[in-house]
């Protein structure tokens, strides 16, 4: 809950003790009096429940929109993974072509050496 909802609730409890109060030290008849403090109350609990009612839709409207900002995250994290995943089988498939050249030239000139110790 955050403050400013703090903030309103304790308002709205603090108006509820207080009319209560007011009604209590009234000169009415007691019937009256029973009535008003049945009023109040029926007001108050219209009151926290209808409070009672927002939060609940502004947190679950703050799980939705955690959620939804997750799940785009973790997309993007996959997204930019796959990316340097593919990035690096790329570069080692070029690397692996240039060791394979540079091994068939040094195989050539091996092959070459070995002829000319064989015609010996």
């Amino acid at each position: 809950m955050s403050n400013e909802s703090n903030s309103i609730f304790g308002l709205l409890v603090g108006a509820a003790i207080g009319a209560g109060l007011g009604i209590l030290f009234a000169p009415d008849k007691g019937s009256k009096t029973r009535q008003k403090i049945a009023d109040g109350a029926a007001s108050a609990r219209d009151t926290i429940v209808s409070e009672a009612t927002h939060l609940k839709e502004e947190v679950a409207q703050r799980a939705e929109t955690l959620k939804n900002n997750v799940s785009d995250t973790l997309q993007n994290k996959s997204n930019t993974l796959e990316e340097q995943l593919d990035t690096i089988v790329t570069d080692a498939s070029y690397k692996a072509d240039d060791v394979i050249s540079e091994l068939e030239k040094k195989l050539k000139v091996l092959k070459a050496k070995n002829k000319k110790l064989q015609t010996k």
